[in-house]
């Protein structure tokens, strides 16, 4: 018989999203002889590995039984042994760094070290949500200086592998989120991989938003790339547009997005180190920086606007990254779509130069992809727009991107029929006049309540935008959604409030742009 301290590995089908969860069974006799408690911390060896995990007890025997110990699905991948292997679990010693952070919810500096070690213990998931909660919350808006966020993005960059393409131009663009529909990185990288420049562009999925990057780019293909494979990709295609996750490039920052995600956290310090850890770990030596303003957008004035950029130049140029922001109208959702497949076929008629395309999603990618192509000392400073817009025009973008598609594994699409949510609804103008406001957050949290981006067939299909002359009864956007709870719920929201304002055409915010 197995000593009380020996238990056999149980894989427990639930996914803690990037948290170590094991389970024991409250009448199993290691239970009682070590004292545990729910949430308590352990540690749990197997084959020379050990992981620490939080401990969730469980009263039915279905779940794990007596001599059982139970491991979730991040758990069972990170200790990395088969079902059955012996095990031991033991009360476990508290991080290294739970000093730091100690000292950080106190609202004392910390030094380079102290973020080191706190990163190192967080890429390692020695933290529970509670502790990265506790960290995400202390460093939230003022609790950290410039040179802390530094140390914080230098600690994520190192904790993690870091690509190499032993060439002094590797460009990438990225945004700070916050627009729906605003997917011009699918724009951007086949142009200028096209031209020839390096840009290995990862992303992460969508936080707070109906769609990141890499959940469009899944509509068309394979966004969980190796690290290997990633490389290859770029190497080949000058370009490709992945999930991060997967190539291990700044792992400490996809642990601290699964708290973001559901606290809804955004702010600068983590922005700043998130944004820069992944550039400089794909190895990115020029980046250009998308900050849109608007009265619904993250940053909602220019002075807002210009402390941030500030912040990124400061960390950037400590990490020899060479940095381009650029302050963008961000008063409404770019393009018609909001939501994965909306999204997907926004940019493919673009590509394809379809009439059908929307012009604010064009131009503002050719924009952003010539002041990347101006990172080239070859080419004059105003030329990159046109040489970009050739490269649409061509022919050639589209190529590009079929070649990226192609290598990272093709999924069928038809952007002229996609496959939406087969239930719809549609929000209707109450009244004339002209539309003056389009709520970004109020059309994110409709697509989002519609299913988006976990269903990719979900979202709001916008019909008009800023400045459109409207009749009352003209239809403003169409809602999708897969499921009929989905459904109502997104009508719920919508009745409330429609998310458009409809008036004089004299009353139309202000629009800040640096183009």
């Amino acid at each position: 018989m197995d000593t009380p301290s020996q238990l056999a590995l149980r894989r427990v089908a639930i996914d803690t999203y990037h948290e170590n969860v094991v389970y024991l069974n409250r009448e199993c006799a290691t239970y009682r002889a070590e004292g545990f408690q729910a949430l308590s911390k352990v540690e749990v060896r197997a084959e020379g590995r050990k992981i620490l995990a939080t401990l969730n007890v469980v009263d039915d025997d279905n779940i794990v039984g007596c001599g059982e110990l139970g491991l979730s699905e991040d758990a069972f991948a990170q200790l990395a042994v088969e079902s059955g292997h012996k095990a031991t679990v033991s009360q476990a010693e508290p991080p290294e760094s739970m000093g730091a952070l100690f000292r950080k919810i106190d609202g004392e500096r910390l030094s380079k070290d102290d973020f080191t070690s706190i990163v190192h213990d967080i890429a390692q998931h020695h933290y529970s949500k509670i502790e990265l909660t506790a960290f995400m919350i202390a460093t939230n808006r003022g609790g950290m200086d410039r040179e802390e966020v530094f140390f914080l993005a230098d600690a994520m960059v190192a904790c993690g592998r870091r690509l190499d393409w032993h060439s002094p131009l590797v460009v990438d663009k990225h945004c700070i989120g916050g627009i729906p529909g605003n997917r011009t990185s699918m724009l951007v990288v086949p142009i200028v991989a096209a031209h020839g420049m390096l840009c290995p562009k990862t992303s992460s999925r969508a936080i707070t938003s109906p769609a990141g990057t890499a959940d469009t780019m899944a509509v068309l293909a394979n966004v969980e790339l190796s690290f290997d494979k990633l490389s290859e990709i770029v190497r080949e295609h000058h370009g490709c547009l992945a999930w991060g996750g997967t190539a291990n490039l700044s792992p400490a920052d996809d642990v601290l997005i699964s708290v973001e995600r559901p606290l809804s956290l955004d702010s600068p310090a983590q922005m700043v180190a998130s944004i820069l850890s992944k550039k400089i770990s794909a190895g990115s030596t020029h980046l250009v920086l998308d900050i849109p303003i608007g009265p619904t957008a993250k940053v909602r004035s220019m002075p807002d606007a210009q402390r941030l950029r500030q912040l990124f130049e400061y960390v950037a140029t400590r990490m020899n990254l060479s940095l381009d922001v650029v302050i963008t109208d961000g008063r409404q959702p770019i393009g018609f779509g909001v939501g994965p497949v909306l999204e997907a076929r926004d940019v493919m008629r673009v590509l394809e130069n379809d009439p059908r395309a929307p012009i604010d999603l064009r131009q503002k990618s050719l924009r952003l992809a010539g002041r990347l192509i101006e990172c080239n000392p070859d080419i004059r400073g105003g030329d990159g727009f046109a040489i970009a817009r050739d490269i649409l025009d061509s022919g050639r973008a589209l190529a590009s991107m079929n070649a990226i598609i192609k290598a990272q594994g093709a999924r069928p699409f038809n952007h002229n029929q996609p496959q939406l949510g087969a239930l719809t609804f549609e929000v209707l103008a109450v009244t004339s006049g002209v539309v003056i406001g389009i709520d970004n957050l109020h059309i994110a949290r409709i697509a989002r309540l519609a299913g988006a981006p976990k269903v990719e067939c979900a979202g709001v299909d916008l019909m008009h935008k800023l400045g459109d002359v409207v009749r009352a009864g003209d239809v403003l956007y169409r809602v999708h959604a897969e499921f009929h709870a989905d459904l109502d719920f997104a009508r719920q929201f919508s009745n409330k409030l429609s998310g458009y304002t409809i008036g004089d055409a004299k009353n139309l915010p202000h629009v800040f742009v640096e183009f």
